[in-house]
């Protein structure tokens, strides 16, 4: 297995029966090796520094049904709010003040913050905060919003894919979702021109190593400048409610394919992980991930933005607890940095 990890770090990319023989081949040797090997090309693009960005949550309102999410509409549990614009900039001057330079503002589908509503924030955050980048992860949309979006300021744009096969995404999500679209929204992202990300989750219910690997290759196509994952984890008000969890190691291990696979990703240690073991982002940095999200969004909503059971929200991953965070990625030989963080293309 070692050599296909080398030919991996050599050739970026590998068949998809490769991949499968990798993911179900692991063990506790090759994870080291590969962490080994993924550090290794982490430290010759980005040296030592993980980027920070600025998490703010500022609404939980959905119009989707996916099967695995918390704040699903169906979710009749889930308390309900959305922040106002000046709830958002004091996030933001907040952020600011503590040296973030990277605003990520994150929500569920919500109808109620229209394209026209979203371009006005984007350019009072980017006229208050003209050296910062603002990335926006609120879902599918045509191209024209986006396009606005964009031309309002938006520098970056998240959208998970959650699984590239067909099949599988159905089995995660209600019939009026498609793969098709989903996919579609990235490539007109990528085509307008942000710094584009997606992902998946890791362990979600019915997934094999053979969509992993289909994930894999769709993301080498696609080529993306962020890429974000982390393991499933169940929410109790959900269809998926008693399926088992993702698993950290996996989650590691496909960290650090993709840094050997995309050298210059941006690729965050994310919640998921830092929910799911104490040290969970620790690891992530370790396997090759160089990025981490504190959350900015007011402590009096952190909890209702509930993705899944039991998310951290008021520790060391809080913006507030930035020297927590420092310390910790300094205790295992690694820096904060709190610029924009951009990917080297964009530099």
């Amino acid at each position: 297995m070692r050599e296909l990890i080398d030919r991996l770090a050599q050739e970026h990319t590998l068949t998809q029966q490769e991949f499968i023989d990798l993911l179900e081949n692991r063990d506790a040797a090759l994870d080291e090796y590969l962490f080994q090997r993924a550090a290794a090309v982490r430290q010759e693009v980005f040296g030592k520094q993980v980027y920070l960005r600025g998490l703010i949550e500022f609404t939980n309102y959905c119009k989707n049904d996916c099967y695995y999410c918390g704040i699903r509409r169906s979710n009749r549990e889930a308390q309900r709010y959305r922040l106002g614009e000046g709830e958002i900039l004091a996030c933001c001057r907040e952020g600011y003040g503590l040296g973030f330079r990277t605003f990520v503002l994150q929500g569920g589908e919500d109808p109620y913050f229209t394209t026209a509503r979203m371009c006005a924030l984007v350019e009072t955050i980017k006229r208050e905060f003209p050296d910062c980048a603002v990335t926006l992860s609120i879902g599918e949309r045509p191209r024209e919003d986006y396009q606005a979006m964009f031309d309002a300021g938006a520098d970056r744009y998240l959208l998970r894919h959650e699984t590239a096969d067909d099949a599988h995404y159905r089995l995660l999500h209600p019939a009026d979702m498609s793969l098709e679209n989903r996919k579609r929204c990235l490539w007109d992202l990528k085509a307008i021109g942000y710094q584009v990300g997606c992902g998946m989750m890791v362990g979600s219910p019915g997934q094999t190593a053979a969509h992993l690997a289909e994930d894999l290759l769709f993301i080498r196509e696609l080529e993306p400048q962020m890429v974000g994952i982390g393991p499933f984890i169940p929410q109790h008000s959900t269809p998926f409610a008693v399926k088992p969890a993702g698993t950290l190691e996996m989650t590691l291990f496909l960290l650090g394919l993709l840094r050997l696979m995309l050298p210059r990703l941006l690729l965050p240690a994310t919640t998921a992980l830092g929910t799911i073991h104490p040290q969970g982002r620790e690891l992530g940095i370790l396997a090759g991930a160089n990025v981490c999200m504190p959350n900015l969004s007011p402590v009096s909503v952190r909890k209702k933005y509930a993705l899944y059971d039991n998310k951290i929200c008021t520790g060391d991953e809080s913006a507030q607890c930035r020297g927590c965070l420092e310390a910790r990625l300094a205790s295992i030989g690694y820096e904060a940095v709190v610029g924009r963080g951009d990917h080297p293309d964009f530099i």
